[in-house]
């Protein structure tokens, strides 16, 4: 008799501490409820690993400050981040992966393609997404996506206006990738827009992430087509080709780049800053030596932050804006509910400006008109 009672006490004690490993290895990976989770993805090997590792960095030095001064209503941060090498399969992993770690709130992935994967699973999860970088308009679809960086549409329309605004040319070429969406993206809206307000584009040229370092072919078109503008809507990296090999070949035109330029002087390197004389870029940020973020994350990573690692440091105070409206708390039963409302009720001061957001996800704040002079920018005037 004893032993069938302590078998049953046995198996009753056993089934309790299954059920508890079980809770605890779901919905929050049985996280410390002083601690928030923001998990992220990017590039962190490959080809675009230089813009997942500065929105690694950039939120880190976020989550590392905020922490130091005390944390958000009594939590504090905690960032997991995974390479997605770009791609939107291995995104959906990764964010699965630090969904089993406890993530809690995202910052989606860095490019568009593999934020649109993240952006379904957290749709599903009904999470709060705040992607730095992803610029396609669909990644910020859903109710509980937001971003902070311009839209692809919008940084094409707003580069077209300032090339006409400012009177910086009259003939327009323009070299993309049309492999990538975010060049693909914004050409075609730059395009469009130059096509409504009369600027004069007289060639577009292509190329793609299989030729994507001889721009021989685009440029000696550029030189036939009579050109004095030339639009780059496209990364550092390929800026970098494009501009020295422009140098070399002594094409004398005005270059403006979207926001995907910044970071050209690192990767064109101190030897060819000379090809970057007087280049041109529409950003809402640039490295301001006087920045306190800049100093920060110079001080924390040996380098100078690009416009990605703004965004990224700006999207954790984002997070920390929407905790403090909020006044949210992740063992809230309905914490995400709380911080995806806050959204659209918050202010943020951030390095890549002052920002509020709507119910589309978008941030209303300005862009800039910048200049590379003697290897550094300067807001162009």
């Amino acid at each position: 008799m004893k032993k069938n009672v302590l078998k049953k006490v046995f198996a009753v004690a056993m089934s309790m501490m299954m059920v508890g490993a079980f809770m605890t290895g779901c919905g929050g990976g049985g996280n410390d409820e002083n601690v928030v989770v923001i998990g992220g993805s990017g590039p962190l090997t490959g080809d675009y690993s230089t813009y997942g590792t500065s929105v690694k960095q950039g939120a880190q030095l976020a989550v590392d400050e905020i922490n130091a001064a005390g944390g958000v209503n009594g939590v504090e941060f905690k960032l997991v981040f995974e390479d997605d090498v770009a791609d939107p399969v291995t995104a959906t992993q990764a964010y699965a992966k630090m969904a089993d770690e406890g993530m809690q709130l995202s910052l989606g992935g860095t490019t568009s393609g593999a934020c649109l994967a993240a952006a379904t699973e957290a749709e599903k999860d009904g999470i709060l997404m705040i992607t730095p970088s992803a610029s396609q308009v669909e990644c910020c679809a859903p109710d509980n996506a937001f971003r902070i960086c311009f839209t692809d549409p919008l940084q094409g329309a707003f580069a077209a206006q300032t090339v006409k605004d400012e009177a910086l040319g009259t003939k327009v070429a323009v070299i993309y990738d049309k492999s990538n969406d975010y060049s693909a993206g914004v050409q075609k809206a730059f395009e469009a827009k130059a096509k409504e307000i009369g600027l004069n584009v007289v060639t577009s040229q292509a190329f793609t992430s299989q030729s994507n370092t001889d721009f021989s072919v685009q440029l000696n078109a550029v030189k036939s087509s009579g050109a004095d503008l030339v639009f780059l809507p496209i990364y550092a990296q390929e800026a970098a080709y494009v501009l020295t090999q422009a140098e070399k070949m002594g094409l004398d035109v005005q270059f403006l780049g979207s926001d995907g330029l910044d970071g050209v002087i690192e990767k064109a390197g101190a030897a060819n800053v000379a090809a970057l004389e007087d280049v041109l870029l529409v950003t809402p940020f640039y490295a301001d030596e006087e920045s306190a973020f800049v100093k920060a994350y110079k001080d924390a990573y040996n380098a100078v932050p690009d416009q990605f690692a703004a965004d990224a440091y700006d999207a954790v105070y984002a997070i920390k804006a929407a905790m403090e409206k909020s006044g949210a708390v992740p063992t809230d039963s309905d914490f995400n509910d709380k911080m995806i409302a806050a959204m659209t009720e918050i202010t943020v001061e951030g390095t890549t400006g002052t920002m509020t957001w709507d119910a589309s996800g978008e941030p209303n704040k300005a862009a800039s008109l910048v200049r590379i002079v003697g290897g550094v920018y300067e807001l162009y005037e």
